[in-house]
């Protein structure tokens, strides 16, 4: 049994979004809860095959992912597991299992970009120290950065000649994608990046990420400034939302010297704090309307 008007909004902590985006529902005459999918499990055996969400005595209609924490691989497995279960049975689940397990890893997601089409820098990932440093000596200089991660964390940037980290301080995969300046950053120092903020097929927001080193994270301290979402960047961001399968997300893109744009990254799982105080757009909102319109029609998921 499913309660159509019921939202689970599955995060850590109940953070500023999470909070936000419970009370857009609520302005869209919806129920939400918000539960840790840590919480949460199967119930099976029992002849019918059944979830168990604490403090819903029926599946939602649909599910939000705004968190899936940290975990062991057998903890991430069941969770994931748990997303994909909820969609099979007739739940509708923003984002999917399917495009979060493509997302997290950004060698899968650099894949998805590269077999859409899409333009993405020269990206090496290998298990094999050696190999990588002769992606580094081939490439010159190259950004290192952790397969799971988020926010600027664990990112470093390496030049020929620079010793490669050890297999145990990368997890044991290098991933290594090739530094684009951006545009006009060799002649007026610092980096700005594109941040477009993709739902439902369309761009709904956009900022301008600067900062005065080479790392353009909000979270590392970088500012935004609206930006335009009519333009290369935006249609760029719509195709690369759609190459992951994503219903919401985050994508990352940098202008090259020469004015073209390159996607960089996807997040299924993005913030919009950053991108809400640069730009004024009520983010929770239109995630809340969107998840109206799915639940009133389910076709349109």
């Amino acid at each position: 049994m499913i309660r159509e008007d019921s939202v689970v909004i599955f995060t850590e902590n109940a953070d500023w979004h999470s909070r936000g985006l419970a009370a857009a529902l609520t302005r869209e005459g919806l129920a939400p809860e918000i539960l840790s999918i840590a919480d949460c499990g199967f119930d099976l055996g029992t002849g019918r095959p059944a979830l168990r969400l604490p403090g819903l005595d029926r599946l939602p209609g649909a599910i939000f992912v705004r968190l899936v924490p940290a975990g062991t691989t057998e903890q991430i497995t069941a969770r994931l597991s748990l997303l994909h279960a909820a969609r099979a049975l007739g739940v509708q689940v923003v984002n999917d299992a399917r495009a979060i397990e493509i997302c997290v890893d950004k060698s899968m997601t650099t894949f998805a970009l590269a077999a859409a089409g899409l333009p993405t820098p020269g990206t090496v990932v290998t298990e094999n120290r050696s190999e990588a440093e002769a992606a580094l000596g081939v490439m010159g200089d190259v950004v290192l950065k952790p397969l799971f991660g988020a926010q600027g964390k664990g990112i470093r940037r390496l030049k020929a000649g620079d010793a490669m980290p050890s297999p145990e301080e990368v997890a044991g995969v290098y991933y290594l994608q090739k530094f684009v300046p951006s545009r006009g950053s060799l002649r007026n120092g610092g980096a700005h990046d594109w941040r477009v903020f993709v739902l439902g097929g369309r761009p709904i927001g956009a900022m301008i990420r600067r900062a005065d080193g080479w790392l353009t994270n909000i979270f590392q301290g970088a500012q935004g400034e609206p930006a335009s979402v009519d333009g290369e960047a935006a249609a760029l961001a719509v195709k690369a939302a759609a190459a992951v399968g994503a219903t919401y997300a985050g994508v990352d893109l940098i202008e090259a010297e020469d004015g073209s744009f390159l996607v960089l990254e996807v997040n299924s799982m993005p913030a919009w704090k950053g991108l809400t105080q640069a730009t004024g757009i009520d983010v929770a909102a239109a995630l809340a309307r969107d998840l109206a319109i799915r639940l009133a029609r389910p076709d349109a998921a």
